[in-house]
């Protein structure tokens, strides 16, 4: 079936969308675990057993990140050579961190009740922590603005430095997104673990859980008042990309337009709230396995509601607004989106049923020995 250009840019949006909520349910998923592992009882053969499950999943799971980026180069190649020239030590610090998780929680076991498993646990903790975190200021920075500038022969031009990443803004949103990921974790684990290690692990979810809704919180009421981006030319969605073409504006409060003009976009955020609160009473029950599908609940809404401030923008530019990228002027050709689409549409469903068949058995538990 032959789509024109406008439909393909917003299915390439869509299925962008989708990969990245894949990406955020399986790896959110074992950074979560690897920031509250070190903190339960480690003689516990539960745990090593629980690592021997994750460590194949955790390093599966990096399929989703190369979807990614493979979605976004063959979809969006200004977007991605762009992200490369301004976020790359973020980018790779996150590599780093993702690949060297898999091999800790591999080799855990040989150091079992060893000198060195102390070392083992921080660096499996930081394997968590620091994704979870430099994600977040990804995602922070790009709603603040990147400082790029792309010149009249479409050459790149990065004006910020790396400490400017570091704002406080971005780093309200990477504790949101450590919050969430750690409450998402706390859920699998009260589903795969038994009774003796549920206390610590409800804990673990309560607090998580509440430092979730109140970093979202504020990070929405932050955003209320943040300078967003706005289209003030008319928008040619069938048009040969070129992002110099238009005029941007910003001011605050802008990244709200999408939900003034569609209200029922509003249902989103609120239901990421929703989810979260049920997924720490569903923990508190004891009823892990609808905890477990509240929490994912939860994140996926937290991918849509950042999704919908951020469209039609990919990336803003805060320093030359009329650089900035959206999805309508960025993308690539018509024939390269069909393509792309056809590929995509076949691997897509493949990689959702191998997911769902790893984490397929969440509700057996790990056993001891």
């Amino acid at each position: 079936m032959a789509f024109d250009l406008e439909s393909l840019r917003m299915i390439g949006w869509a299925l962008l969308g989708t990969v990245m909520i894949g990406f955020v349910l399986c790896e959110g998923l074992n950074m979560g675990v690897s920031m509250i592992l070190p903190a339960l009882e480690n003689d516990s053969t539960q745990i090593q057993g629980l690592m021997r499950f994750i460590a194949p999943t955790s390093l599966g799971s990096l399929a989703w990140l190369i979807a990614m980026l493979t979605l976004i180069f063959a979809g969006w190649p200004i977007a991605y050579a762009i992200s490369l020239a301004s976020f790359y030590p973020l980018l790779l610090l996150i590599l780093v961190l993702l690949m060297l998780r898999p091999l800790l929680m591999y080799f855990s076991q040989d150091f079992y009740n060893s000198p060195w498993q102390q070392y083992i646990n921080k660096l499996l903790l930081a394997g968590g922590l620091g994704p979870a975190a430099l994600l977040g200021l990804l995602a922070g920075n790009m709603l603040k603005g990147i400082p790029f500038h792309l010149d009249s022969d479409m050459r790149i031009l990065f004006l910020g430095d790396f400490a400017s990443f570091f704002n406080v803004f971005a780093m309200l949103v990477a504790a949101t997104g450590v919050a969430l990921f750690a409450m998402h974790a706390a859920a699998f684990l009260s589903l795969k673990l038994d009774d003796t290690l549920q206390k610590p692990i409800e804990a673990i979810a309560i607090k998580a859980g509440i430092a979730f809704l109140v970093f979202f919180i504020a990070a929405g009421l932050w955003v209320s008042h943040l300078e967003g981006y706005h289209i003030t030319s008319d928008i040619l969605p069938n048009q040969v990309s070129n992002p110099l073409t238009k005029f941007v504006k910003r001011g605050e409060g802008l990244w709200l337009d999408n939900y003034e003009h569609l209200p029922t976009l509003w249902v989103v955020p609120i239901c990421a709230g929703l989810s979260a609160i049920a997924a720490m009473v569903l923990i508190k029950q004891r009823r892990t396995y609808w905890a477990m599908l509240a929490s994912s609940t939860s994140m996926i809404m937290v991918v849509l509601t950042f999704g919908f401030s951020l469209f039609p923008f990919l990336l803003p530019s805060n320093i030359s607004l009329n650089s900035s990228l959206t999805i309508w002027d960025s993308s690539a050709s018509q024939l390269s989106l069909q393509i792309l689409l056809g590929f995509v549409g076949c691997a897509l469903p493949l990689m959702i049923l191998y997911t769902r068949w790893v984490f397929g058995f969440f509700n057996e538990k790990t056993q001891d020995g």
